[in-house]
């Protein structure tokens, strides 16, 4: 029987919260950093999901967002070159759809099924725009997950599911556009999420012949915190059976809500336990799970808990508006334009650029990047292996902060890191406080983006320093 496999999860660092000056929300909201979007943030749940799992054995990957980065360029090849994926495998961007998680979810789930995936993953991520000061930026978070299906091993299956339609128009976000809108909230309320979750999980209960009293965690998406109270009595849960939906704690994640809540929930469950998953958007997706004793063996990794014990909230709501391009510029400030990306370049360096693969000499085992023909060392042609440095664990050998070269993040921290089991490469740091930054501190590698310019998203690699990872 199909189901998941393993799971992983990203929320950004930064949050806009209490000790945010100027920031009127009530509760936390996670923020992506000025470098992340949702191809960034994919990279990183589906290497969090990846953990002990070989990348070659995935057959094919499932993007789900309603923020990718290009209205015609697929980005489920750059998350898959991202998280050293094959490349003969399927790829497909699902978007357009607050449902597209739950959506690729069953796509996913159906190609396991019908044989053309051994293993397949899903990975949802968002980072919405909403007008400044108002409500819609006190709900919305940003974030991704990222799930690893298959019909082995499972930690979860999948014994049923159920889709229903509803075309209102309650949340939409017209093309070219980048800030959402929508209507007035009780008709967008009660129309559209109650009416539709209502009347979808009525018919998946009596699809899959149970009562609610049979799952142990129901798991769905609600437009705000508000929403999910009012459905949970509309659908008469206990409280007790329904997972908690993190509003106040990351905000709503958009397309990668739902499956972001179903980690939250595994991270919890026990073998025998069900779950009931269901994603809102234009209708409804419903699905029945079942935890296996194969979830006690999961290794360690983030996921949605860990991410959100390690946090750092911003001074100032200014800060953030700088990091979304709504702040107004010092008008006495000038800055050259960025320079285009060359997409010759972009393709002929992809395995150095996206992969952040080095050569390692087969001689004298010296590795080098950017990569070279010839051995620094032994002065050997042409004779080395890959290796890929973003999985290493690394140190900080020096460093130099530039307070003239950075538009958004200054200073900038232009760094040299040397990797375990040899390499070296410059690189910026992100996701730092300067005052922490020291000689010989340990490092992880994040996929960023660097600029944009004429359409084209340069993203490459940033060091970091290392977040806590779950016991």
């Amino acid at each position: 029987m199909a189901g998941i496999v393993s799971y992983g999860a990203y929320v950004p660092l930064f949050r806009l919260g209490k000790g945010t000056a100027g920031w009127e929300g009530s509760s936390e909201r996670a923020v992506a950093n000025f470098d992340e979007d949702s191809v960034t943030m994919a990279v990183a749940a589906l290497r969090d999901a990846l953990t002990a799992i070989d990348p070659a054995t995935i057959d094919a990957l499932y993007f789900a967002s309603t923020t990718q980065p290009y209205a015609e360029k697929q980005s489920a090849t750059i998350i898959g070159w991202g998280s050293a994926l094959r490349t003969d495998m399927f790829t497909v961007d699902c978007a357009d759809s607050l449902r597209a998680g739950t959506n690729a979810l069953r796509l996913a789930l159906d190609a396991i099924k019908a044989g053309s995936a051994k293993r397949a993953t899903v990975v949802a991520a968002d980072n919405r725009l909403a007008q400044p000061r108002s409500a819609a930026e006190r709900i919305f978070g940003d974030g991704a997950a990222a799930l690893v299906l298959g019909d082995d091993q499972e930690i979860a299956t999948v014994d049923g599911h159920l889709s229903l339609s509803h075309e209102i128009m309650d949340t939409w976000r017209p093309a070219g556009e980048e800030m959402v809108r929508s209507w007035e909230d009780r008709f967008r309320l009660e129309m559209g999420f109650i009416g539709s979750l209502r009347e979808a999980v009525g018919q998946a209960l009596e699809k899959f012949s149970r009562t609610p009293q049979d799952y142990t965690k129901i798991i769905f998406s609600a437009p705000d915190a508000r929403a999910h109270r009012d459905a949970v009595r509309a659908l008469g849960f206990a409280e007790s059976q329904v997972q908690d939906g993190l509003y106040h704690l990351m905000g709503h994640t958009g397309a990668a809500f739902p499956l972001m809540l179903l980690v939250a929930a595994l991270e919890d469950a026990q073998p025998g336990d069900r779950l009931l998953l269901a994603g809102y958007g234009d209708g409804c997706d419903v699905f029945s799970l079942e935890v296996t004793p194969e979830k006690s063996r999961l290794p360690p990794r983030r996921g949605v808990r860990t991410h959100l014990a390690t946090k750092r909230v911003l001074p100032s709501y200014e800060h953030y508006l700088k990091w979304r391009g709504l702040h107004q510029p010092d008008p006495g400030v000038r800055r050259p334009p960025m320079p285009t990306p060359s997409a010759t370049a972009l393709f002929r360096e992809r395995e150095r650029i996206l992969r952040f693969s080095a050569a390692k000499c087969r001689a004298c085992g010296t590795v080098q990047y950017p990569p070279q023909r010839v051995c620094t060392k032994c002065g050997t042609r042409d004779d080395f292996d890959q290796v890929r440095l973003s999985d290493k664990p690394a140190t900080l050998f020096t460093y130099a902060l530039d307070y003239i070269a950075g538009s958004v993040d200054v200073p900038l921290a232009v760094c040299i890191v040397n990797f375990d089991g040899g390499g070296r490469a410059l690189m910026t740091m992100t996701d730092r406080v300067v005052e922490e930054i020291d000689i010989d501190m340990p490092l992880e590698m994040s996929f960023r983006k660097l600029y944009e310019a004429e359409g084209i998203h340069n993203y490459f690699w940033k060091c970091t320093p290392v977040r806590a990872r779950s016991s």
